[in-house]
């Protein structure tokens, strides 16, 4: 009877044991996630300058930039290789030209935000 309430009490330690440590695993994962997000690249400044670089060319990233968010257009569909409609391109803030566009800033809400403008 020994061996059996022995046998038990082990299986209850080590099951505890497994599940202390996976949810230990679990919350570290978490907390992981969380310090990525926080540091994600919508908190970096670009200036007037840095954001040219960023035109669609050369295998570049398109980004543009409204009311001093910085928004990613590199796959968005009316844009390629940095140029839109109408002579519009990519690293430029486009504050001005998108109050003037036929849809507004409504494009804006399913677009990356890498960060603003200085």
């Amino acid at each position: 009877m020994k061996k059996v309430i022995l046998t038990v009490m082990c299986f209850i330690i080590l099951s505890t044991s497994i599940l202390l440590i996976s949810c230990s695993s679990n919350t570290n994962t978490s907390n992981n996630s969380k310090s990525d997000t926080s540091s994600s690249s919508s908190d970096k400044s670009f200036t007037v300058d840095e954001l040219a670089k960023y035109n669609g060319q050369n295998g570049n990233p398109a980004y543009v930039a409204v009311k001093g968010t910085v928004y990613d257009v590199t796959n968005a569909q009316r844009w390629k290789n940095g140029k839109h409609e109408k002579g519009i391109v990519a690293g430029v803030d486009l504050t001005n030209s998108i109050s003037n566009s036929p849809h507004g800033e409504k494009v804006l809400k399913d677009l990356p935000i890498v960060g603003q403008l200085k």
